[in-house]
Parts: C-alpha cells; structure tokens; sequence
C-alpha cells in the first residue's frame, strides 16, 4: 500500500483506510478470512470501473460502506441481520463491494452497529439491518421485525437539515439544522431505539427530539458521538452533556450508575489554553469515552492538511478536497457555516466577497476570522469595509 493516508475507520471487525489517492484498503474477518491481518484494495474490486473513486467510507460493526464520487453507495462484509440491504437467507455475507443505492449524498452508521442509513440526494433517509429495539425508527408497527433485510424509506423524518446520524448497538441519535422564528440556524437532536441508551428512558420507535433545558440558548453544537450504549455531545457553551449506560464509568459522572435521561456533567481541567471549539469527544468501542484536543487550522502554511483534519469530521463527510483553489474556497465558506454559525445573510455577504480574492487573499481573510475569539456579528462587514490586501 503505497498510497498516502487520508482517512482511517475502525469497526468491530474491520479496519478501512481511504487514501489520497482515492482507494479504500481494508482489512478483517468480513473483509478478507483467509488473512485478516492484511489489508485489500477493496475499491478496485468494484466490478463498475467508472465507480471506484471514493469520496467517503464508513464503518459498521461487520461492514464497510463506500460512497463513490458518482454517488453511488457500496457494502462490503457481513449480511447476516441485513445491513447490506439484501436478503440475508441467500447473502450472508460478500467478499467484495455490493451496490446499495444510487443517487447517495451521505451514509451514516457506527463502529458497534449493525443498521446502516443512506441519504440520498433528494434528502430521503433509508435504512436497513437490525432493527430489534426499533434503532431504525421506523415505528412501532415494526418492533418486532429483528432485522430488516432491504433499504427501507423512514418516514416522518423531522423538518430539516440531516447533519449527521450516528448509530449504537441499540440506538441511533439523529442531528438536525432548523431555523427558529428569527431565522437563525438552531441544532436539534432526535433520538430513537431501547430505552436505556437512547435518552428518553423509555422505548422510542420513531426520530423524536431529544427536549432537555440543556440544550436551551444553545444553537451550536459542537461535536457529539455515540457509542455502543451510551452518548456524549459538546456545546459551544462548554457543556458536556451525556446519557446512557454507565457500567464501567464511561459517562464520566465519578461512578457506575447509568443515565437513562440527559445529564450534564463537568468538563474536566483542559489540558491546552484553547477555547472548547478545540475539542471533540469521542465514544469508543464498547465502554469507553474521550474528549481529545484538535485545533481547527493551526497554520496557513499547510492548508490542505489542515482543512482534512477539519473536514473529516463527520458532518462534514460529504465534501471531497484536493489543491483545487475553488474546493479550498468553498471549505472556508463551510467553515463559517457551521463552525462560527452565522445567519446566512453574512455568509452570503463574505461569499461575495472571496469570489473575487485569490486563495492567497482569501486565506488572509479567514485568518483574521480565526483569530477572532469572540464572534462578532458585525465581522463580514468589517472585513468588507476595513481590510485591506497588501
């Protein structure tokens, strides 16, 4: 494998490594048996040759997805509750990439999971796998279908934008972007699946918001993750907020009791003299959590890297970054989405003015931005009226 390393995502059973170079390398038990140790080119195993760039991959327990650049979806592993979107009786398992779905814009499922959703690019949000306490959310009249074995659409998905869906061993928790009533961007989570992990307490069948005072005058959330059985999200706000099982201590509360409801707990001494937008958390395998440091663009010198350690970050999975000048440009305008979360008159308004400024001038730009540390709203104005380029 002599392709520069990209992207890395670690399932129960696999490990998969998307490259620069746009190949997945992949390697364990559902991938390769004769050899789990040793990695394989899966992509160039795609029996359609137009379709082996790869924009994205993703991890289930005992699967790899692949989304092409013609936005097709692909699995490649184990079938047995369905996660493939075929019938398990007659595929349990493939050794090389199946198609899934056309037309994808985002996959999402998790390291313990064995359900998968697939967006496509007209917004509708499939599913399939096993769906035993309902983690599919596709209501209660399928409870008790263990698993389902075909892509299935999810009806009464909540209004709005899908940032990100991650997925437990039983449970699935769901990012929505929404105006509220002035208009400005509000994130709001919905949660489904077995009643001890999913932040209700009780059993959930459908993607029903997650109302908790936590989450009030709070519109940017930061980053969340979701584990086997238990959750953790981080606010701008410095919360960290945290539900579910709590068996061997990793909801971080100082002891095993588990959490059926959202609670907030302290954040412990940063290590770093970051503000918290530095920070992300992370659920491991099974009974495990992290909250790591990683700045956002510690440098202009080397932007292309830096904007992959950004852009990696799951909401941000379906944007493909070369040295293209005008990919980099649309990055940084993402980044003012959704990181610094202004209205999208100023983002329109700082979009007009980088259309014009070579990538030289508009990192300037943005690295007056960064260095901002409290947001002014006034900002995309100022920089119009004010900055001047030597």
């Amino acid at each position: 494998m002599n392709d520069c390393l990209f992207f890395v995502t670690v399932g129960v059973q696999n490990e998969a490594i998307l490259t620069k170079e746009e190949n997945v390398f992949a390697k364990g038990n559902d991938i390769y048996s004769n050899n789990p140790n040793q990695f394989v080119n899966i992509s160039s195993l795609i029996e359609d040759k137009n379709d082996r760039i790869i924009q994205d991959i993703v991890s289930g327990a005992h699967v790899v997805y692949l989304l092409t650049s013609n936005q097709n979806a692909y699995g490649i592993g184990s079938n047995r509750l369905g996660q493939l979107g075929f019938d398990s009786k007659t595929l349990k398992e493939t050794k090389k990439p199946i198609l899934m779905m056309k037309n994808v814009s985002k996959i999402f499922s998790g390291n313990t999971s064995n359900h998968v959703f697939l967006l496509n690019t007209n917004q509708e949000l499939f599913g399939c796998g096993w769906n035993y306490y309902a983690q599919l959310g596709l209501g209660e009249s399928t409870k008790e279908q263990k698993k389902i074995n075909k892509l299935t659409k999810i009806q009464n998905i909540p209004k709005g934008k899908i940032i990100d869906i991650k997925c437990g061993n039983f449970h699935s928790i769901m990012l929505i972007e929404d105006e509220d009533q002035n208009q400005n961007p509000k994130r709001k989570f919905y949660s489904c699946g077995r009643y001890q992990y999913n932040g209700f307490g009780k059993a959930i069948y459908e993607f029903t918001e997650i109302k908790s005072s936590l989450f009030e005058n709070d519109d940017n959330i930061l980053d969340f993750s979701v584990g086997g059985y238990h959750t953790l999200i981080l606010t701008s706000n410095s919360k960290l907020i945290v539900f579910g099982d709590n068996s061997y201590g990793e909801l971080g509360t100082g002891d095993t009791k588990s959490q059926s409801i959202p609670i907030q707990i302290e954040l412990p001494k940063l290590r770093f003299n970051e503000e918290i937008f530095n920070y992300h958390v992370c659920c491991g395998n099974f009974h495990s959590s992290f909250l790591y440091y990683s700045p956002f663009l510690s440098s202009f010198s080397n932007l292309e890297e830096d904007l992959i350690k950004l852009f990696r970050r799951k909401e941000f999975c379906d944007i493909s970054f070369k040295t293209k000048n005008g990919e980099i440009i649309e990055a940084h305008k993402l980044i003012l989405k959704y990181r610094l979360n202004q209205n999208q008159i100023e983002i329109e308004k700082l979009q007009e003015i980088i259309s014009t400024k070579s990538i030289k001038e508009s990192n300037q730009i943005f690295e007056m931005i960064y260095s901002n540390r409290i947001i002014n709203p006034k900002l995309y104005s100022e920089i119009e009226r004010n900055y001047k380029f030597k």
